[in-house]
C-alpha cells in the first residue's frame, strides 16, 4: 500500500512537472487557487510566463529582432489587479521603430462552476508616444477581479537587432513556470551576461537554418514579336542557429527593500550582448568585447567624440566670459555658471547628442550629453584640463559587464593641478562634487586621451548636514508651540532646494504640514534658496496638538516630538544588497523645551552614544534638565554613501537603539 501510495505521489508530481501551458487552456483548479504555493503573502502569480526572442530574415526588410510573449497571472486580492494592466515599451530612432503585433487576451473568471472568459478588445488598447525616443502600448485586462486568471500574448518586431532586452527571470510576484529562448544565427555572435542571486544556466542547442532568396528576372521584348519573358528562381542559404533555452519553476518573488539604488540590479536576469557579426564574404565588425573596445566605440562616435573638440560656436562668449582672469579655478567657475545658467535641461538622459551641441548652445535647451560635452569643451579651451565621465543613472542599472549599453549619461571631471571634482550642468542648484541623485550610482568611466578610460567613485566623500534648532513652549495639555528652524548643506541643501523652488509654496506648506500629522505653520521662511554659496534656511512658527500622554497630574512625551523615527525601515533578517543611503550625512537636532508653569521635570531619559563599526557612523543621545527648561541634542551620522551586507545586522541593531532612544519620554508632574 504504501509502494502504491509513493508510486500515486509520482504521478502526480510528473504530471504537475508537465503541465501543458497551451493559450486558452484555463483549468478550474487554476481559478479556485486562493493563494500562490510559493508565496501565500502574495497579491498575485504568474502562473506561466514564456518569451522567445529571435534574430529573423525576411528579404523585404534584412534582419530583424522577433519576441513572443506569453503571459498567464493569477490575481489573488485587490492589490492584485496593479497585474491587469500591462504596458509595453517601444523604441524608436529616426524612421526605425519597434511594433507591437497580434495582441490576443482574455480574462477568466469562475462563476459557480463555469468558466466565464471575457476577450481583450482592440478599443482596450492604447498607444502613447512617451518621448522621441519611446513610445508605449498600454491594455487593461477586462472585468478582471479578484481571483481572475489573466492570460495575453504578443510578438514585437524591431529593427534594432543589436539591442535584445534582457530576460528577466525574477519578479516582483512569484512565478510558477517559466519558460525562455534565445535563437541567433550564426552571423551574430551574442555575449551572455548574468545577474541576481538566483542561479541560472541555459541548456544550448545548435540548429540548422535556412534563407530563401526569391530572385526575379525578365528576357526577351527586344522587338515587336519577341515576348517579354519572366523567370523565377529561389537561393537557399544554410547556417547553424544557437538556441539557448531556460526553464525554471517555483521562484520566489524579489523583495524590495530600503535603501537601494535600483533593485533591478539584483534581480535575476540575463542579457545577451552583441558582441561582433561576421557574415559571409565579409569581415568581423566588433560591437563589444572588453571595456577598451567599448569606450573606444563611443569616443569615435560622431555624436560624441567629435561633440568635443567643436568650439567655434562658443569661442567668442566664453574669450569674453574669462579675459580678465587667469586662475584656472575661477575660470572653471565662471563657465560652470555659464553653461548652467544658459543652457537648460530638456530631461533627455544620454551619452551621446541629440542634436548636437551647435544647435543647443543656440536653441539654449540640450539633453545631458549636448548640455556636459560642451561644458568638457569649454573647459578645455579655456585651459582647464576636463574630461567626460561616462554615467549610469540610478534608475538605468550598474553596468556590470562591458557594455555600450550599460550608460546613459555624461558628466565631466576637471583635474588641475592638486585639486579635481566632478561637474554636471543639468541642474540648476549642482555645485563642484554635488551632482544630482539620480549620478550617484557607484562609480564612472573617465574618457581620457584617445580612449582611453578608468574608474572614479562617484559618491561624495563630504557629509551633507542638517541641523534643525527648535524652541519648544508645552501647556499642561500637551499642545506644543514654538519656532523651527534648519540648516541645510551638501546634497541635503540640493535636495531641498529642488524640491522647494519647483513647487508652489502653498502646496509645499500644505504638505508640510500634513507630513506631521496636523501641523499647523505660520511665519514660514526660506533664505538662500538660489545662492548655492550659502547653507539654504527654513523657518517657521508651529502649533502642534497632542504631544504629551496626560495621565493624573503627570505628562509623557519624547522630547523628540514629532521629529522622532516612529520604526526601523530594516526588517528582514538578512539581506544580500548593499545599503545604499546616496550620500554620507549627519543630522543634528537641537531641541529646547519650557515645560508649563506649576510643573518639575520628575524623569528624563539618560543620554547614550552609539557607535557603528569601522567609523561607518554614530547616534549621540544627550538631555540636560534644569528647573522648567530641558535641553536635548540629538545627532546621527553616517560616514559612508553604501554599506556592505555584512554590515547589515549590525546597521539594523543601531537603528533599532536609536528607534527605541528617541521613544523614551520624559516625564513631569504638577508640583
Amino acid at each position: 500500500m504504501k509502494n502504491i501510495v509513493l508510486f500515486m505521489g509520482l504521478i502526480f508530481a510528473l504530471s504537475l512537472q508537465a503541465q501543458d501551458y497551451d493559450f486558452g487552456d484555463i483549468s478550474k483548479e487554476e481559478l479556485k487557487e486562493a493563494y500562490s504555493p510559493i508565496d501565500s503573502n502574495a497579491s498575485a502569480s504568474y502562473l506561466y510566463t514564456y518569451r522567445k526572442t529571435y534574430v529573423d530574415y525576411q528579404q523585404s526588410t534584412g534582419f530583424q529582432l522577433v519576441t513572443e510573449v506569453h503571459e498567464r497571472i493569477k490575481i489573488y486580492n485587490k492589490e492584485g489587479l496593479d497585474y491587469a494592466t500591462k504596458s509595453v515599451k517601444l523604441y524608436k530612432s529616426g524612421n526605425d521603430d519597434e511594433q507591437i503585433l497580434g495582441i490576443k487576451g482574455y480574462t477568466y473568471s469562475l462563476v459557480g462552476d463555469e468558466i466565464i472568459k471575457n476577450k481583450l478588445k482592440k478599443d482596450g488598447i492604447f498607444k502613447t508616444e512617451l518621448s522621441k525616443y519611446r513610445n508605449e502600448v498600454k491594455f487593461t485586462m477586462p472585468n478582471a477581479n479578484e481571483g481572475s486568471v489573466i492570460e495575453y500574448k504578443y510578438r514585437v518586431n524591431s529593427p534594432f537587432v543589436t539591442n535584445v532586452d534582457e530576460f528577466v527571470f525574477q519578479h516582483d510576484i512569484p512565478v510558477k513556470k517559466l519558460k525562455a529562448k534565445f535563437a541567433s544565427p550564426e552571423y551574430f555572435n551574442f555575449k551572455l551576461n548574468t545577474k541576481g542571486y538566483m542561479a541560472v544556466a541555459p541548456h544550448v542547442e545548435r540548429k540548422p537554418g535556412k534563407i530563401t532568396l526569391n530572385n526575379k528576372s525578365r528576357t526577351g521584348g527586344s522587338s515587336l514579336t519577341d515576348a517579354v519573358r519572366t523567370t523565377y528562381s529561389s537561393e537557399n542559404i544554410d547556417f547553424i542557429t544557437t538556441v539557448s533555452t531556460y526553464e525554471l519553476e517555483n521562484i520566489p518573488a524579489l523583495i524590495q527593500e530600503p535603501f537601494v539604488n535600483n533593485i533591478d540590479n539584483y534581480r535575476s536576469a540575463v542579457k545577451y550582448e552583441l558582441s561582433y557579426t561576421q557574415f559571409p564574404n565579409s569581415g568581423t565588425e566588433n560591437y563589444s568585447t572588453t571595456w577598451e573596445d567599448v569606450i573606444k566605440k563611443i569616443y569615435q562616435s560622431s555624436s560624441f567624440g567629435d561633440e568635443l573638440s567643436k568650439t567655434s560656436y562658443f569661442k567668442d562668449d566664453i574669450d569674453a566670459l574669462i579675459a580678465d582672469v587667469s586662475d584656472p579655478m575661477t575660470r572653471a567657475s565662471r563657465i560652470y555658471n555659464f553653461v548652467k545658467n544658459r543652457i537648460k535641461w530638456n530631461g533627455y538622459n544620454s551619452y551621446l547628442v541629440d542634436e548636437g551641441v551647435k544647435k543647443a548652445y543656440k536653441s539654449q535647451v540640450g539633453n545631458v550629453a549636448e548640455i556636459n560635452l560642451m561644458l568638457t569643451a569649454m573647459l578645455n579651451y579655456a585651459g582647464v584640463k576636463a574630461y567626460p565621465v561616462l554615467v549610469s543613472t540610478r534608475q538605468h542599472g550598474v553596468p556590470l559587464f562591458p557594455t555600450r549599453e550599460g550608460f546613459n549619461y555624461v558628466i565631466t571631471y576637471v583635474k588641475e593641478a592638486n585639486q579635481s571634482f566632478l561637474l554636471d550642468a543639468t541642474s540648476d542648484y549642482c555645485l563642484p562634487n554635488i551632482l544630482p541623485f539620480r549620478a550617484l550610482n557607484w562609480q564612472g568611466r573617465i574618457i581620457t586621451e584617445h580612449g582611453n578610460s578608468q574608474l572614479i567613485d562617484l559618491y561624495p566623500s563630504d557629509l551633507s548636514k542638517n541641523v534643525y534648532s527648535v524652541m519648544v513652549k508645552m501647556d499642561s495639555e500637551g499642545t506644543i508651540s514654538g519656532g523651527y528652524r534648519s540648516m541645510k548643506t551638501g546634497h541635503s541643501a540640493l535636495d531641498y532646494r529642488i524640491k522647494y523652488n519647483n513647487r508652489d509654496e502653498d502646496e509645499y506648506l500644505e504638505d508640510l504640514e500634513n507630513k506631521y500629522g496636523g501641523l499647523e505653520v505660520s511665519d514660514f521662511s526660506v533664505k538662500n534658496e538660489n545662492d548655492l554659496t550659502k547653507p539654504v534656511m527654513e523657518s517657521y512658527k508651529f502649533v502642534k496638538e497632542a504631544q504629551a500622554d496626560k495621565i493624573g497630574d503627570k505628562l509623557y512625551f519624547s522630547p523628540m516630538f514629532y521629529f522622532k523615527m516612529d520604526e526601523n525601515p530594516f526588517k528582514l533578517e538578512h539581506r544580500d544588497y548593499p545599503i545604499d543611503f546616496g550620500y554620507p550625512s549627519k543630522n543634528t537636532y537641537k531641541i529646547t523645551i519650557n515645560i508649563p508653569e506649576g510643573y518639575e521635570i520628575q524623569e528624563v531619559p539618560k543620554g547614550a552614544a552609539v557607535a557603528l563599526p569601522d567609523n561607518l557612523g554614530i547616534f549621540k543621545y544627550n538631555v540636560l534638565a534644569k528647573d522648567r527648561n530641558i535641553q536635548l541634542i540629538v545627532s546621527t551620522q553616517i560616514n559612508s554613501a553604501i554599506v556592505t551586507p555584512n554590515h547589515y545586522e549590525i546597521l539594523k541593531m543601531y537603528i533599532s537603539q536609536l528607534v527605541e532612544k528617541e521613544a523614551e519620554q520624559i516625564v513631569i508632574s504638577k508640583v
